[in-house]
Parts: structure tokens; C-alpha cells; sequence
């Protein structure tokens, strides 16, 4: 049973004491790749270290987090810029609009959104979607940049199931984490309406823990229990589901 984890940061801080047994924890349950989202410069450094060690199993994406979008955001999406030209990135990501901290940067993270999402079609890459309190933001944009190239996925998808429909009509597919675990979560109600084909697995790690860990730290071998839950959810066996989804990874990531 091959997994990947479309969306771990493990080149965080939480990490940095046992980054090496947390690989090696999920790579003995089957998760043999990686996929790290950038969130800006300062961390590209710890994400470049950990894909040197591990060339076979952790890709990057490159782009400025909407948390990160502040008075110098000019200046990151420059470096976003240079650094394509120098290394193979996966994808743009994680990339869109995030509300629920702060509003003070809204004008600016629509417009490094809509910049980043005209470098992912200029370089023919997919987009990795950050999406918190912003679904009405993201769509306007999404609905006007929407072309072939456009595609992707919504990371950490907690919207409704019109919402699910709308990104999965614009090209995206869900990534699905911890949150399907929760008693609350929401999604759980009608992820298995949702063709399997437009999924994708992540952890969102060290944030975002599955049930039994919840507010604990999350790591990628928790993954395993969120296969599990969606396939209690479709009625499938965890080995099928894991076939599938990873199936969608490979090709939208094009590993």
C-alpha cells in the first residue's frame, strides 16, 4: 500500500527533534512521499535541507502563504519568482485567502493570489489552495482566472458540498485531513457523495491532529486515520482507497 501526504510541514520547529523518526515512522505505514507547501522565505531553507535527504521521497512547492502576505509581500512573490527558475517545484502552493485572524491584508492577499495563480498557468503548475473564511474571495478570483491550465487542490477542504462541487467544476480536487475525523468536522456528512477520484490525502501536519490526537502534535503516519475514516465513509477497503487517492496525487502533482 504506497500513500502520499499531498501536505505536511515537516521542516517546522515542532520538528526539529525528531523530523528524522517521524519520516521513518510513516514511511514503515506506507507513506513513501511527501509533499512539503512553502509558507515563505524564511523557511525554504529547512524544506531544501529535508528534500536533500530524502531525494526519493519529499517534493516542494514554492509561493507565499496568505498568513505571510504583509507590507514586504512584493518582495516574497519576487523571490517566488527566482526561485522557479532555479529548482523543480511541484506546485504554487500554499497559496489564496485567509480571513479568520485578520482582514488589515485582504487587498493585498487577493492580489498575490491572482499573481500567483497567473505564475502556476505561465509555468503549467498546479496551485495548492489555502482557503480559510475566504471561500466567496477565492471563487470571484478562481471564476476569473478559470482556464485548462487551472488546476489543483483545495487543501484542508472544510466547505459545504455546493462548495466541494464548485472547486471540484473549476478543476481542484478536496484534500482531506484530520478534520473528516471529527465529531463536528462537517465534511463527513457528504464526503462520500464526493467521486473518490476528486480526492486526496494530507495531514496538514504538526497542526490539524486525527481523532484519537486530536490537540496533539500531528505527524504524516497519522494519515492512516483518515484512510481509515473515508474508508468507513465510501464503504471501500482502506487498501482500494489508498490506491485511488494516490492515484489522483500522483497525476495532479505529476510525481
Amino acid at each position: 500500500m504506497q500513500i502520499i501526504d499531498t501536505h505536511t510541514h515537516l521542516y517546522l520547529k515542532q520538528f526539529k527533534e525528531d523530523v528524522d523518526e517521524v519520516i521513518e515512522r510513516a514511511i514503515n505505514k506506507g507513506i513513501n512521499k511527501f509533499i512539503f507547501p512553502a509558507i515563505d522565505s524564511s523557511f525554504m531553507k529547512e524544506m531544501q535541507d529535508l528534500e536533500n535527504k530524502y531525494p526519493q521521497n519529499i517534493y516542494l512547492m514554492s509561493g507565499l502563504h496568505p498568513v505571510s502576505v504583509k507590507e514586504n509581500y512584493k518582495e516574497e512573490l519576487e523571490l517566488v519568482v527566482k526561485s522557479l527558475d532555479k529548482h523543480n517545484y511541484v506546485a504554487i502552493g500554499e497559496i489564496g485567502i485567509d480571513l479568520y485572524w485578520d482582514k488589515t491584508f485582504l487587498k493585498q492577499q487577493q492580489e498575490a493570489f491572482e499573481f500567483q495563480i497567473r505564475l502556476a498557468i505561465s509555468k503549467d503548475l498546479p496551485i495548492v489552495i489555502h482557503c480559510r473564511d475566504g471561500f466567496d474571495e477565492i471563487f470571484e478570483i478562481l471564476d476569473e482566472k478559470k482556464c485548462s491550465k487551472l488546476r489543483g487542490v483545495f487543501h484542508c477542504f472544510t466547505g459545504t458540498l455546493e462548495q466541494a462541487n464548485r472547486a471540484i467544476n473549476l478543476g481542484f480536487k478536496l484534500g482531506i485531513g484530520g478534520v473528516v475525523t471529527f465529531k463536528n468536522g462537517g465534511i463527513d456528512k457528504f464526503i462520500n457523495q464526493i467521486d473518490i477520484k476528486n480526492v486526496v490525502l494530507e495531514t496538514d501536519a504538526p497542526y490539524l491532529s486525527p481523532v484519537p490526537f486530536r490537540g496533539k502534535r500531528n505527524e504524516s503516519s497519522y494519515i492512516t486515520y483518515v484512510l481509515s475514516k473515508l474508508s468507513e465513509l465510501y464503504g471501500i477497503s482502506e487498501i482500494e482507497l489508498a490506491d485511488l487517492t494516490t492515484k489522483n496525487a500522483l497525476k495532479i502533482f505529476n510525481l
